[in-house]
């Protein structure tokens, strides 16, 4: 069981990786630049920075959460990208910026809504995180040693 959910989380939650990434990449780097712009946290280099690389990263994380390599530290990382991702949009969120999340390129009002679904993301990995902690599960391959 704990396998199958594992496998279950680590699909769902790389291919929205691998969606997200795909849906920035398609338009110019400069429109997801304005959507991280809009949130009024980082200076014109890191926005710039930020978007030219956030959504390569998360195309990486798609890809290897999706292929389960080195799933222990992959889903950490996700787990990391996602915390900040809601930590940024909850305090924008509070603050009453109405301004687009960015999340799945340009297009997309911050709301409830998308607090709720990127919550449910978080704890996702957060789960996945928990079910890959134990030790032979870094990788789809990955043996278990047995004692003599």
């Amino acid at each position: 069981m704990r396998a199958m959910l594992r496998v279950a989380l680590r699909l769902v939650l790389g291919a929205v990786f691998v969606y997200a990434a795909y849906t920035k990449l398609r338009q110019s780097w400069l429109l997801f630049a304005l959507s991280i712009d809009s949130y009024q946290l980082l200076p014109e280099w890191g926005v710039l920075a930020l978007a030219r690389t956030l959504p390569w990263i998360e195309l990486a994380l798609g890809l290897l959460l999706v292929t389960g390599w080195l799933l222990r530290y992959t889903s950490v990382a996700a787990a990391i990208v996602l915390a900040g991702f809601f930590s940024v949009m909850l305090l924008s969120y509070a603050r009453g910026a109405g301004i687009d999340c960015g999340c799945f390129g340009v297009g997309e009002a911050l709301s409830a809504k998308t607090l709720i679904r990127d919550g449910a993301l978080l704890l996702s990995v957060c789960i996945l995180v928990w079910l890959s902690r134990s030790r032979g599960h870094s990788g789809p391959q990955t043996t278990e040693r047995v004692a003599d």
